[in-house]
This record gives structure tokens, C-alpha cells and sequence, in this order.
């Protein structure tokens, strides 16, 4: 076994990101929207509700631990409103996920976007970084650059930038300091979020013989593989960044499905550490694109999302191993890992388990991995 296998980020068996908000937790919103509580007293409860949940991830084994996300309402809009010249409105329109739908929050652009020093995330890292055990990784989780020009966020662009190209560099200016300044509170491994590219399946293949229209999502694709790798020039050695394909996950629901066959290709050009592919049903098609993701690269790891966190009921082991070994067909084990193909709580309300099934489930995403890999 490689010493990389053992020891790189991202682990064998590694976190995506959010976890089931606490019931302590929830209550403290609730009082402190209320009136009952100060922001004193809320923010204390939220920090030791994610030292605890810090704690028990240290506890299971985990390499890398997060802070479940506790300091946001939704996976990618709280960060987003952190930024300077990015504003908060009310869309009036919801995401429309597979028998449910989300509130109506929404972002866009009400200046030219910059890093924000100020921007609420960094004192959250700190507060994480504070409680990490030795010897394990702080993750921190951010979207992806790609989530300010999807979904109405930048169709005021002309506003604020000369050109379309100038918003990109722009966007991706205040992402590389922004992931910088994480780097100088000390986080070593941070993830970036990302739907785009779930979205662009569904609509790559929707358009296929619709030769105009198909334009417009191949230059949306080529325009997130600039701006991201844009984000990611000349950062430090030392710092893994990785990225999570996403297919939607509001209370155990979903928003796309199809193969990744139609962004391999561009997902193969993105300057990752690690990919976390969501690969728990058939909606996610073979690991053939694996091959042209991959890309050859001794140094990238494909995490393979083989464990559902949208329902309790635990996976069949000797099954996931075999389907771990059919994935080893295209990408070498070693550039293999595994953890479950989402987060539990990409918004505050949360999948529909239990925070023990939730636990059962990281639990079952080690022994796994470590019957694989040793």
C-alpha cells in the first residue's frame, strides 16, 4: 500500500460535508429569531454543538472532520452572501426537487465580487481549527465559483464588468484569495461544492439534437472549467482542494440524473486534488467516464459517493466492495476512495434519518474502506 493511499488527502474513507443539524442546535435558531436568546448565547450553543459533532467524527476514525456546516443555513448561499459585491433577495421561485421544493433565498451581484476579509466563514474555520484533535484535518467546505453564474446570480453582469471574460476573472480573483486567506488560518484541505456539473449532464443531453441551445451549455461548461482552474493558479503545495459533484439533496430528495459521460471530458481538465462523485443509484450511470476523469493523474483521487446519505438503511458491504473493484477498472485503487455521495444536511432541514443513522452511515464508510485498502 502506498504511503500517498494511507496518508494524502482526500482519505481512503473521507466526510463530504454537512451533517444533520442537532435538535439543540435548531432550537437555538428558533429562540434566538425569536428574541429568547442573544447572538451571544445562540453562537455558543453552535459552537459546542460542533465541537461535539467534531468530536464523535475523531471519534469513528475519521482523517478528515468538518463543522457539519453548522454555521449556515444553506450549502452554498451563506457563503455566497459573505462576499463583497454579492447581495441576498428573495427569488419568489424555489428549487423544484423530486417531490419537494426549497424556500426562496437567492444571490446576486450588486457591485463587482471581491474577497471580503470580514467574511463570517473565517472565524468559523478558526473556531473549527480550535477543536480539531491533533493528527486530524479541519475540512472546510465552500461552493464552488461556478454558483454565481448559475440560477439568475450574474444576470446583471454588464452592471459591473466590461466583458463576461472580466466578471470570470474577476469571480475567480476573489475565490483564489479567498481560499488563500483559509490557508493562513491554517486549513490544509478545503472542498468545493458544486451542481453545475449535474445540471449540465441533464441539460447536455436534453439539448443534444438541439444544435443553438447545446451551444450555450458546451460554453457554460468550458466557462466553469476557466474560471475554476482560474481559482486554483498557484496555491500552495501543501493545501488539497478537492470538489464534490453534486446532483441536488434537500430532505432525501434529488434534482438531476444521467452518466457523467457528457462532462468527462471537462471534469478531466479541472485542477483537483479529488473528486467526489455521487455513484449510491442508478441515476449516476457506469464508472466507465471515470477513465477520461481521472485523466491519468498518479496524484488525483476519485471518491467514489457509493453510500446513500438520503436514506438509513445500510448498505450491503461485500456488494459496494465488488462495485469499489468494478470502479478499479478505470482508475487505479490507489487513486480510489470512498465516502457516502453527499452530505446529510445541505440545507439546515436535513435528509430523512436519524443523527445515529447518520453516524452508522460514516461508520459503514470506514470499515469498508478499510477492508479495501487496509
Amino acid at each position: 500500500m502506498s504511503e500517498q493511499t494511507l496518508t494524502k488527502a482526500p482519505f481512503n474513507y473521507d466526510v463530504v460535508g454537512s451533517l444533520l443539524r442537532s435538535d439543540k442546535l435548531k432550537q437555538a435558531r428558533e429562540d434566538f429569531v425569536a428574541g429568547k436568546i442573544d447572538e451571544i448565547v445562540k453562537n455558543q450553543i453552535q459552537f459546542d454543538e460542533t465541537k461535539r459533532i467534531v468530536e464523535k467524527q475523531a471519534e469513528i476514525g475519521l482523517h478528515a472532520v468538518t463543522d457539519g456546516e453548522f454555521n449556515r443555513s444553506w450549502w452554498h448561499l451563506d457563503f455566497l452572501w459573505g462576499l463583497n459585491g454579492v447581495g441576498r433577495y428573495d427569488y419568489h421561485q424555489s428549487y423544484k426537487f423530486k417531490g419537494d421544493k426549497t424556500r426562496t433565498d437567492n444571490a446576486h451581484l450588486v457591485d463587482q465580487v471581491r474577497f471580503n476579509p470580514e467574511h463570517p466563514f473565517f472565524e468559523s474555520f478558526k473556531k473549527l481549527n480550535s477543536v480539531v484533535p491533533e493528527g486530524v484535518l479541519a475540512k472546510q467546505t465552500i461552493p464552488s465559483p461556478t454558483m454565481l453564474f448559475r440560477d439568475n446570480r450574474s444576470d446583471n453582469w454588464s452592471e459591473f464588468y466590461d466583458s463576461w471574460e472580466a466578471y470570470l476573472d474577476g469571480l475567480a480573483d476573489a475565490y483564489r484569495d479567498t481560499i488563500l486567506h483559509f490557508y493562513e488560518l491554517g486549513c490544509r484541505y478545503i472542498q468545493l461544492d458544486d451542481t453545475t456539473w449535474a445540471f449540465l449532464i441533464s441539460k447536455l443531453n436534453e439539448t443534444a439534437d438541439q444544435a443553438e441551445e447545446h451551444a450555450k451549455y458546451v460554453q457554460l461548461a468550458n466557462d466553469a472549467v476557466r474560471v475554476i482552474n482560474a481559482s486554483l493558479e498557484q496555491l500552495p503545495e501543501d493545501l488539497t482542494v478537492t470538489t464534490h459533484i453534486c446532483r441536488g439533496n434537500f430532505k432525501s430528495t434529488f434534482l438531476f440524473s444521467g452518466g457523467y459521460d457528457v462532462v468527462a471530458e471537462y471534469l478531466g481538465q479541472l485542477h483537483y486534488d479529488g473528486l467526489f462523485l455521487e455513484y449510491d443509484n442508478e441515476r449516476a450511470g457506469g464508472f466507465a467516464p471515470l477513465a477520461k476523469i481521472w485523466n491519468g493523474d498518479k496524484d488525483k483521487r476519485i471518491v467514489l459517493g457509493l453510500i446513500t446519505s438520503k436514506f438509513p438503511e445500510l448498505e450491503d458491504q461485500p456488494t459496494v466492495i465488488e462495485r469499489i473493484n468494478e470502479a478499479a477498472k478505470y482508475v487505479p485503487l490507489d487513486n480510489l476512495a470512498l465516502s457516502t455521495q453527499c452530505g446529510f444536511a445541505s440545507t439546515e432541514e436535513g435528509n430523512k434519518l436519524t443523527e445515529q443513522q447518520q453516524w452508522d452511515k460514516l461508520t459503514l464508510v470506514k470499515d469498508i474502506a478499510t477492508k479495501v485498502w487496509g
